[in-house]
């Protein structure tokens, strides 16, 4: 059985996460030009802002799911957890592997948005990592044979 205050630390961390996700997604959906003015690289910006678009709206979807996962059964969310944890590894090693180039546009996509992320990712990592030995330790209830 999981401390409640362990349970209400994890849907903080996800409340938090689908917030800042939802909210980026939302920026660079519907407002991706006056994002990269604002970060001082509009020059960067793609001629074709669709690609911008579409990367805000996945991280919109992100952030649903992490709103799902923080409203609803943790144990049974494992799978969306671990979803939510492949996307943040992912944005952190491209972000990380860009910068280690030299090829990132501006180093806010690093040292806000990479280190943000990669602070989400330790955390999910050890919320998935204690859900999965949890859950192997409890007994099947009847309805989940």
């Amino acid at each position: 059985m999981m401390k409640p205050c362990r349970e209400k630390y994890y849907r903080f961390l996800f409340t938090v996460s689908a917030i800042y996700d939802t909210g980026l997604g939302i920026i660079f959906t519907f407002f991706s030009r006056q994002a990269f003015q604002m970060l001082g690289i509009a020059d960067k910006l793609p001629a074709f802002g669709g690609y911008i678009s579409l990367l805000g709206a996945f991280l919109f979807v992100i952030g649903v799911a992490y709103f799902l996962i923080a409203r609803g059964d943790l144990r049974r969310n494992l799978d969306l957890i671990l979803v939510g944890v492949l996307y943040k590894l992912t944005y952190c090693a491209t972000a990380f592997s860009y910068f280690a180039i030299g090829d990132v546009p501006h180093i806010i996509f690093v040292s806000l948005f990479g280190v943000a992320d990669f602070i989400f990712l330790v955390f999910m990592i050890e919320c998935f990592l204690f859900l999965k030995k949890t859950a192997s330790v409890q007994p099947m209830q009847a309805g989940n044979q």
